[in-house]
């Protein structure tokens, strides 16, 4: 049963999260503010972390700072009564998974857990690596091997790598990328995926990720 850590403030609605959670046969744990979020997640024992924006100590975008500064790439969903595009754009580009506003579903939410959760544990071969020609990406340890070198990816940018990886020749639209590795409807103003495709380049080089005008992007 996979741990979710719950991190939230107000009490009404961690002991919400708590029992539902429970009994969609998940196994919650909950903190009420930033600083022992970090220590919690440290830890490693969660397996996805429901971060709420309002903390009384730090608020969730320094929590998510400190998480990725530390290398922690546990899938994190944001929790917060801010809904507008910058807000969401904000939290995706600190590094989380997936971002929630409220008043949300509980269905829902229980949807997107399962889905931040399903690429943890898939295991593509035995060894649990991806491989297209001389790309290899490790699921287990998040990077990618390029020409024969290991090369270290952030949380954003090995979840996209795995998506040209899962799909390799394919024309993958922004609406998909945005839809499957940011959880976002499609937002014409939105060039996230073209920045990040950008910084994905600058890794795995530039003549392997091509721009299919229009349409998207495909791993040749």
């Amino acid at each position: 049963m996979a741990t979710v850590l719950i991190v939230e403030d107000e009490e009404r609605i961690t002991s919400f999260l708590t029992k539902g959670l429970k009994a969609a046969g998940f196994v919650p744990k909950a903190v009420n503010n930033g600083a022992d979020a970090v220590e919690m997640a440290l830890l490693g024992d969660v397996d996805i972390i429901l971060l709420d924006v309002g903390l009384p100590d730090i608020d969730g975008f320094e929590v998510l700072e400190q998480l990725r500064g530390q290398g922690v790439t546990t899938p994190v969903i944001m929790l917060t009564a801010r809904s507008s595009v910058a807000d969401r754009v904000a939290g995706l580009e600190g590094g989380a998974d997936d971002y929630l506003p409220k008043p949300f579903s509980f269905d829902e939410l229980v949807a997107r857990i399962r889905l931040r959760l399903r690429p943890r544990e898939a295991a593509p071969t035995e060894r649990g690596v991806l491989e297209h020609k001389d790309l290899a990406l490790d699921i287990h340890t998040r990077r990618v091997r390029v020409d024969g070198e290991w090369v270290d990816l952030s949380a954003r940018e090995f979840a996209l790598a795995e998506m040209f990886m899962r799909h390799p020749g394919q024309v993958l639209s922004r609406e998909q990328l945005l839809a499957n590795v940011w959880g976002l409807d499609f937002d014409p103003g939105s060039n996230v995926v073209d920045v990040y495709v950008s910084y994905l380049r600058g890794k795995l080089g530039k003549g392997r990720l091509e721009t299919v005008r229009g349409v998207g992007y495909r791993l040749t």
